[in-house]
């Protein structure tokens, strides 16, 4: 039962970081989704160079990337998870392993509740929250 959890929480993670990716991609033709209100900040990010990158990108572009990057990190996290679960049922796999998804789907939640808005938190919640009664279960 324990490696199911891990595997669930494991498939959310993926599948909020595919959704991401793709309003991420969505809005490089048609900027309506993960993107300021305010159409003129837009138009701001796009012209604007990043002062690390001295003239080597715009925010907008820089903008992209962290969420293209985001989408990622997020998919690669849901796809172990689903692996630790398969892992899960290996019997000489260390326990302490299985904290991990615990610690980094904290993170996250944590993240969500203080930056970001309602619904990728319920779903991170959800998913660490299979986490932990993978934990308990095993």
């Amino acid at each position: 039962m324990s490696h199911f959890l891990l595997e669930a929480g494991g498939v959310i993670f993926v599948v909020l970081g595919c959704i991401h990716a793709f309003y991420t991609l969505a809005d490089i033709f048609r900027p309506r989704r993960l993107v300021p209100e305010d159409q003129s900040l837009i138009e701001a990010m796009r012209s604007c160079n990043v002062r690390v990158a001295q003239g080597g990108t715009t925010m907008w572009k820089a903008w992209l990337g962290f969420n293209f990057s985001h989408s990622l990190g997020a998919i690669l996290f849901g796809t172990l998870c689903v692996l630790l679960g398969a892992l899960r049922q290996v019997p000489d796999a260390p326990r302490l392993v299985f904290l991990v998804p615990i610690l980094i789907g904290g993170i996250y939640l944590f993240l969500s509740l203080r930056y970001w808005f309602r619904i990728p938190s319920f779903f991170i919640a959800v998913g660490t929250a299979c986490f932990v009664g993978a934990w308990f279960l095993s």
